[in-house]
């Protein structure tokens, strides 16, 4: 077994909803899985070159399964059409040990958790969390209408659904009214917030407009716009004693791949932190969604896959 994958069966397949295919994974040798925490999310091996991220949606305290959510996206890069297409019953897969990018922040005096569509997904593992410590918390679930929604049966039969909260689109536009549903911004209450980018920066934007600070509005994408426009600029791999031009159109990983440097990549789109490189010298353009604005500020981190350079150089710690 690799030090950082394991190997996994399909023991259950589901389609649920519009086009979400729910998995249930467990060891390939009847064991117990690494544990995981609410909000994480493993890497699953669906070919040698095609490695894509979904949120663990299960209760965290099962230590005999993965679940997993996917949706069926047309517009996808491939990863959500060959999970739909190949994995099976009996199937075995590789996956990553989980990783979290998502926690929750412990010590809060509430949480309110809202999930756009397939967005639900790391929600559902937060509210299992939550109520498990015995702490306040809401889940929001906002989606087209009922008929599209995944997890409806297992969130209404769950030891929680009293904390459950539906929003349907052809219940009214209306149906989500986030001023009521976030209310005053108290000490120690966060939110947390996941579905499609529109969605995400409305909740966001509405948050902050409510008076949360930023450090209490957690969010994680799932998929993002990217921009790769902007003029050349050059890269200095210090610890690799290699320069490169990054032109218009390419990425910095494209680039560096040019001279022999491989960064190691999986979301290619700036959401899940896998090609996160220092940066030494040089003021970084950042185009990611993984960053914080803080962290952005400070201009000592770059997300390659993504993000170009203000600067004519960069000088990066590869």
């Amino acid at each position: 077994m690799a030090e950082d994958k394991i190997k996994v069966v399909v023991k259950r397949r589901q389609e649920q909803g519009h086009g979400v295919l729910v998995l249930d994974l467990v060891d390939s040798e009847g064991g117990a899985l690494p544990p995981f925490s609410a909000g994480a999310h493993v890497d699953i091996h669906l070919s040698p070159e095609l490695v894509r991220q979904y949120s663990l949606c299960g209760d965290p305290a099962q230590r005999d399964v993965y679940r997993l959510g996917i949706l069926k996206d047309p517009q996808s890069r491939g990863g959500s059409l060959a999970a739909h297409a190949a994995l099976q019953e009996g199937d075995e897969v590789w996956v990553s040990l989980p990783r979290n990018h998502f926690p929750l922040v412990s010590g809060t005096r509430r949480s309110v958790l809202i999930g756009g569509g397939i967005g639900i997904t790391p929600m559902i593992a937060m509210a299992y969390a939550l109520s498990a410590d015995g702490a306040d918390f809401e889940l929001h679930y906002r989606g087209r209408n009922r008929a599209a929604c995944a997890f409806l049966d297992e969130l209404a039969a769950c030891a929680f659904s009293d904390r459950v909260h539906t929003h349907f689109g052809e219940d009214g536009a209306e149906s989500l009214d986030l001023a009521a549903i976030l209310g005053d911004p108290a000490a120690g209450t966060h939110v947390y917030v996941c579905g499609p980018a529109g969605f995400m920066s409305w909740v966001i934007d509405s948050a902050k407009a409510l008076g949360f600070a930023d450090e209490a509005i957690h969010r994680e994408f799932f998929q993002v716009d990217t921009d790769s426009s902007g003029a050349a600029f050059e890269v200095e791999a210090r610890r690799s004693g290699k320069t490169v031009k990054v032109e218009e159109g390419q990425s910095i990983v494209d680039a560096l791949a040019k001279v022999g440097i491989k960064i190691k990549v999986s979301c290619e789109q700036g959401v899940c932190g896998t090609c996160l490189c220092d940066v030494i010298e040089g003021t970084p353009d950042h185009r990611d969604v993984y960053l914080t604005d803080e962290e952005k500020t400070d201009n000592d981190q770059i997300l390659l896959c993504c993000s170009r350079a203000k600067t004519a150089k960069l000088v990066l710690d590869i």
